[in-house]
Parts: structure tokens; C-alpha cells; sequence
């Protein structure tokens, strides 16, 4: 049969990424503890497209992420899924976005129940010919935030409110961090962390918590920009603090970019 898609386009522009996307499959993503956790990947996987070529071979992307997706994936994995993707679509960039839920046990502060809390995650990543790998990986974090201003100027009680931080980093060649030691370090910089089960024990500790720990969404930024300075094999990073404010229909938000020169 004709293969209309692989025939010469005339209109002279190539296509900066072209492929499939909203691709939903079950993958396999490596825990710290040793153990392979499955969850539901959301993918976008994509090539260049060179001007004389009117389309892609759209079949070849699912097939590439159909074998894929019950092996363990981390930026090694992904680094071999766009070279296989370089080689069967015959192009000379490809790029990968894998997001997907990712859960953590947390332990209650004073009753020490066990539950799980999920977090989005992302990878990301694009491999060109001849170069090395850029890959990404981010997290968004929950938190309480508890307000200074409030605290200082109320005879009793002060405002609090659940926030979202979000880091997306890259790692500098080599390196490698865990979700679950980057998720330790943000929940660390918030007023106190979220916990989805909590007994009245509990509640009266984070409670107390928050009060003793008061933070602008400018500070949490801040503390996690200083957290994140300080994390051996660290390039980039951007970071987010969102505050779901509890007495304005509005939020609170920071944001901060920075690439890290190491002396």
C-alpha cells in the first residue's frame, strides 16, 4: 500500500516535535528501598521532523512505549527508549514526558500509623545524535503553611492553609536523586507536612507544629531554594510555592529559576 505520510513535502518547514501524546500505560518506576512500584503513566513521546518529510510513522511511537512499559524506567531507561526511538523513526532528535502518581508511606507523628500519600511526579527528557541526554525530573509536594503576619497580630489562633511546591530539576551528569529523598527535602521547608491519616494525637502535633513553624509563601520558597543549593549533583532547578490562602479567594505564589555554578 502507498505510504502517503513518508512521501516529500514540499512546503520546506520542519516540525520541531511531532508524535503522540495523552498515551496512558502502565509503568514500572524504581523505589529507593529496592522494590519496583507500577503506576499510570501519562507519556508524550515525539521526534523532529526533517521539512522534506510530510508526516511520521505515529504506529512506531506506541510500539516503542508498548515494550517498554513493563520494564523499570529511570533516566538510564529513558535515555535507551529515545535512542530506540531515534533509530526506528530515523530522526535526529526525540524527546520523552513521562507523569504519573507516586506513593510514599508516611508515618503519623505521635500515634505512628501507617498510610500513603501520592504525589505527582514527572521525567522528562530529549536525546540529539551524537550528545548526551537532558533529563528532568519533577515533583509537586503538599504542605501546610501557617501565616507569621497572622500569628503576630491575632490575640489567639492564626490563619493556616494547605500549599503546593513543585520542583523540576536536572541533574548534573551521573548523578541521580530518589523521589522519596526530593520529597523529604521540600516537605522539610513548608510550616508543617501533610498527612492523610491523622488520629486527634496527630492533629494536635501538626496543629502545634504549624503554629511554632509560621512561613510566607516567600519563605518556604526561599528555605527550599537554599535546600535545593545545597544538593550534591544539582544543575538546574525551578521552583514553585503556591499557597491555597484560607481567607482570600485567591493564592499565594512564588516562583525562582536558578542554574547552580559549583566552585
Amino acid at each position: 500500500m502507498k505510504d502517503v505520510q513518508n512521501t516529500v513535502d514540499q512546503r520546506g518547514i520542519a516540525i520541531q516535535k511531532v508524535g503522540v501524546s495523552e498515551v496512558h500505560l502502565p509503568f514500572l518506576i524504581k523505589t529507593k528501598a529496592g522494590a519496583l512500584q507500577s503506576v499510570l503513566a501519562k507519556i508524550r513521546l515525539s521526534v523532529k521532523l526533517h521539512q522534506d518529510y510530510r508526516g511520521t510513522h505515529m504506529s512506531r511511537f506506541i510500539e516503542i512505549l508498548s515494550e517498554w512499559s513493563q520494564k523499570p524506567v529511570s533516566s538510564r531507561e529513558m535515555e535507551a527508549i529515545l535512542h530506540d526511538t531515534l533509530g526506528r523513526l530515523g530522526a535526529d532528535k526525540a524527546y520523552l514526558e513521562i507523569r504519573f502518581k507516586y506513593f510514599i508511606e508516611k508515618v503519623a507523628p505521635v500515634s505512628r500509623l501507617k498510610s500513603v500519600l501520592d504525589y505527582d511526579c514527572l521525567f522528562s527528557a530529549s536525546l540529539e545524535k551524537e550528545q548526551p541526554i537532558d533529563f528532568y525530573m519533577g515533583v509537586a509536594v503538599p504542605f501546610t503553611s501557617l501565616c507569621p503576619c497572622s500569628k503576630e497580630i491575632s490575640a489567639y489562633g492564626a490563619h493556616n492553609q494547605r500549599g503546593l511546591m513543585s520542583v523540576k530539576l536536572k541533574q548534573e551528569s551521573g548523578k541521580f536523586i530518589w523521589i522519596e529523598d526530593l520529597v523529604a527535602l521540600m516537605e522539610a521547608q513548608g510550616s508543617c507536612p501533610v498527612y492523610p491519616l491523622l488520629k486527634r494525637e496527630d492533629e494536635k502535633f501538626v496543629t502545634e507544629r504549624a503554629y511554632d513553624n509560621p512561613k510566607f509563601v516567600e519563605d518556604v520558597l526561599r528555605d527550599l531554594v537554599l535546600a535545593l543549593r545545597g544538593l550534591q549533583g544539582i544543575a538546574w532547578f525551578e521552583v514553585e510555592c503556591e499557597n491555597y490562602e484560607s481567607i482570600h479567594n485567591h493564592s499565594a505564589y512564588a516562583s525562582h529559576t536558578e542554574t547552580i555554578k559549583r566552585g
